[in-house]
């Protein structure tokens, strides 16, 4: 939905929203997809002095369009809004959604933000329009977490979803790797080496506030978040060779899930909280397993290809990305869970840290291009591709965050 996901770059641009210069992103979207939705967006009434020169004059929510004017222009949806001050130094945003080919109202809603929230709400009205025309939610007011390197300075950014307002949650001279979103949205787990050695945190994302969870003997690292909040899997070397455990998100003492002489590691949560999937070297070479949730019943889900890691899950329990080292080149891949069908979504050869859109429709990946690293996103048929390009140095480690909560 190329013209879609362009539109409502375009609305956000529209609220007349400020943007940070220390971590400014240009999105670059390539490919079509099979489904373009035309829609016409007409400046929100309010928030421009020079709104009698708009060509369809000063509409807002309130309105009832000319739809024939629409029509002609081609487009198949409109969307009319206002942006008002209150007494309180809020705003009042409001917008309604049309059918220009139907003629119908399509709903609309209303948000009472202060100005630092005015982006977020210009992203609920692209998720509210997104689920009204394809029926899936809309993933624009999501987060995601990300790290950059610069000048041997390793920082840990959270952004929303299109790359933009931008927070460093950490800096360090020292390598910040695996970050992991939990599944409220509140905190995000992570590896760093400040200490000169993997230890793993959890950080408040609102407060700035972080926790040691996990500091064991030798290596600790690759934490991922069981479904309910409470647990994490990571992978410990304290006895001896890479191991997996579970460990409380309080921290404590972990638990080993299963015992084995070999290399296990990467592991990641089914969305049910059921199977936990994982990169071990048991059968010779790195594949990708999966086992209960207790560490039982171990089997192998890739069989295509000699080196396949970095598994990541789809949050309808629909699909997997992981990479596959093909010809020397490292590749994402789609599996669809289930029918094993395969899909290769890129021709770059250097690709990692796959993770997907809480509404399961994009893949986030880091890559190389032009000799540096950059975040991607591929639609699941790998069709339409969108670059976030930073101005901060190389990029790397995404994970895309859960659905925003009001």
């Amino acid at each position: 939905m190329l013209r879609l996901i362009i539109s409502f770059c375009f609305l956000i641009g529209l609220m007349g929203l400020p943007t940070l210069s220390v971590a400014q992103f240009r999105v670059d979207v390539s490919g079509i997809g099979l489904t373009q939705v035309p829609i016409s967006i007409v400046e929100f009434r309010g928030q421009s002095a020079n709104q009698k020169n708009a060509p369809v004059g000063a509409m807002d929510d309130a309105s009832l369009p000319n739809f024939s004017n629409f029509r002609q222009a081609g487009s198949d949806v409109l969307v009319l809004g206002s942006v008002s001050a209150l007494a309180d130094g809020k705003f009042d945003v409001r917008f309604r959604l049309w059918d220009v080919v139907k003629g119908q109202d399509l709903g609309g809603q209303s948000y009472a933000v202060t100005s630092a929230d005015l982006r977020l709400a210009a992203h609920r009205i692209a998720d509210f329009v997104y689920e009204k025309l394809t029926g899936e939610k809309g993933a624009f007011s999501t987060r995601i977490a990300y790290v950059t390197k610069a000048a041997q300075r390793f920082k840990l950014w959270v952004s929303d979803a299109d790359g933009e307002n931008a927070q460093a949650a950490l800096t360090s001279p020292e390598p910040i790797i695996s970050p992991a979103w939990s599944p409220d949205g509140n905190q995000l787990a992570y590896v760093s080496f400040e200490s000169r050695k993997p230890v793993i945190y959890v950080h408040n994302v609102s407060t700035g506030k972080r926790q040691l969870i996990a500091n064991f003997k030798g290596s600790n690292s690759a934490p991922a978040w069981s479904p309910d909040n409470r647990t994490l899997a990571v992978t410990l070397s304290r006895e001896g060779g890479s191991q997996l455990f579970l460990l409380s998100a309080l921290g404590g003492e972990p638990k080993r899930l299963v015992q084995s002489t070999s290399i296990d590691t990467e592991p990641v949560f089914s969305p049910d909280g059921r199977n936990i999937y994982f990169v071990s070297d048991r059968g010779g070479a790195p594949q990708i397993y999966r086992m209960s949730a207790a560490g039982q019943g171990v089997e192998r889900v890739t069989f295509t290809g000699t080196y396949n890691i970095s598994p990541a899950l789809s949050s309808d329990g629909r699909w997997m990305a992981y990479i596959s080292r093909v010809g020397g080149a490292f590749k994402l891949y789609l599996m669809e869970l289930g029918s094993d069908n395969l899909r290769e979504l890129t021709t770059s050869t250097a690709d990692e840290s796959p993770s997907f859109a809480p509404n399961s429709k994009l893949v986030m990946y880091a890559t190389q291009e032009q000799g540096r690293e950059a975040l991607m996103t591929s639609t699941l048929d790998g069709k339409v591709k969108a670059r976030l390009n930073s101005q901060s140095g190389d990029i790397r480690e995404p994970d895309w965050g859960p659905f925003f909560k009001p």
